[in-house]
């Protein structure tokens, strides 16, 4: 959905009472009865009460603003990421000629593929120096240059099976993995890949499969349908990205469910239902648009804006075969022209006077 607080025009700072005016103002603004020339005020109706209904409740704006920094976190790191592949594949660091990307990282390190330190690197020591190296040292010292002899034993090859002058970005990217993280080849994985994916609550409850571009180009199909609501957060194995000699990462999709005609509260559905002063006061029959159907309510007598109804069953489906609510909130309304008899009374019930 659109950011809410953009929606109702307040900060992200902003109190209940702030909030509360805000929506008030922007509803009679932009509701349908009083724009009967824009075909989007209907549109823009539910967006503002969706807003409304996700910022008045502390929890619900809670989480929004929660899931809101981890995605602004999830974006920086692909962006960092990203910014950090371009960088190697346009400007790869200073490499030794027949030197594959194993050796460049061995020698980055300090040593070189034999285990021995690597050339350029300053020999002269103080005499303090050569008499603490000259001590015996725990076996564990030995243990970057055993690493980096065992990381550079299998050279690098191409197609043909024949050495490389010139090693690859994905191969330095993949040795510096394994450098960093310490572990042997087979075991490494490279980074998960992130991304959002937006659907339709028509799309969840149709089994549609939205599809996503990959980092290397392919077309990843998303699973849609039980158990799949706003936010969740799926991870599809070893579909990220794909680097040489490390285990493939995941895609860790996140589902955001677009705005529509229906707001989604885990696996509930909310819809606005329209109610005018006479039959929120004495009550009536009407019916509520579902996902799949309309179907008939009791608006009770003496119904408040906000008052909801409940529909059993009519709602998204759990993973156990369940389905949510479909709820109605009654919003009230007032006529579209001004009625004399309608202010009249309300006057005398706000001042006391009896026509």
């Amino acid at each position: 959905m659109r950011d809410p607080y953009s929606v109702l025009g307040v900060k992200r700072s902003a109190g209940q009472d702030e909030i509360k005016a805000a929506w008030r103002s922007l509803a009679k603004a932009v509701h349908p009865d009083q724009n009967h020339d824009d075909p989007n005020a209907t549109v823009r109706f539910t967006e503002a009460g969706r807003a409304y209904d996700l910022l008045r409740d502390p929890d619900k704006r809670s989480r929004y603003d929660r899931q809101q920094r981890e995605a602004e976190l999830r974006r920086m790191e692909q962006m960092r990421r990203q910014q950090a592949e371009r960088k190697v594949r346009n400007d790869p660091p200073p490499r030794m000629a027949d030197e594959g990307a194993e050796d460049m990282i061995a020698r980055i390190f300090g040593v070189d593929s034999r285990g021995q330190p690597a050339e350029g690197k300053p020999q002269a020591q103080s005499q303090a120096q050569a008499q603490n190296q000259a001590r015996p040292q725990p076996q564990a010292a030995a243990a970057p240059a055993q690493d980096a002899r065992k990381a550079t034993d299998e050279p690098e090859t191409d197609d043909a099976g024949q050495g490389r002058g010139i090693a690859p970005a994905a191969a330095i990217i993949s040795a510096i993995i394994r450098r960093i993280r310490g572990g042997r080849p087979k075991v490494d994985k490279a980074p998960d890949f992130f991304a959002d994916v937006t659907v339709s609550v028509e799309d969840i409850l149709n089994r549609v499969r939205p599809t996503l571009e990959t980092p290397d180009g392919q077309t990843l199909r998303v699973p849609i349908g039980a158990g799949t609501t706003d936010g969740q957060v799926m991870r599809l194995k070893e579909a990220g990205y794909r680097f040489e000699n490390l285990k493939r990462g995941d895609a860790v999709i996140t589902v955001r469910v677009a705005p529509g005609r229906f707001r989604v509260d885990g696996f509930d559905l909310k819809v606005d239902l329209p109610v005018t002063i006479e039959n929120a006061v004495l009550g009536c029959e009407t019916t509520v648009e579902g996902p799949l159907g309309s179907f008939p309510v009791t608006v009770p007598a003496w119904s408040g804006s906000d008052q909801k109804i409940r529909i059993e069953g009519e709602g998204l489906v759990m993973e156990n075969g369940e389905r949510g609510d479909l709820v109605a909130e009654i919003r009230l309304l007032l006529w579209e022209k001004p009625d004399a008899k309608m202010i009249d009374l309300m006057r005398s019930l706000r001042e006391g006077l009896y026509l």
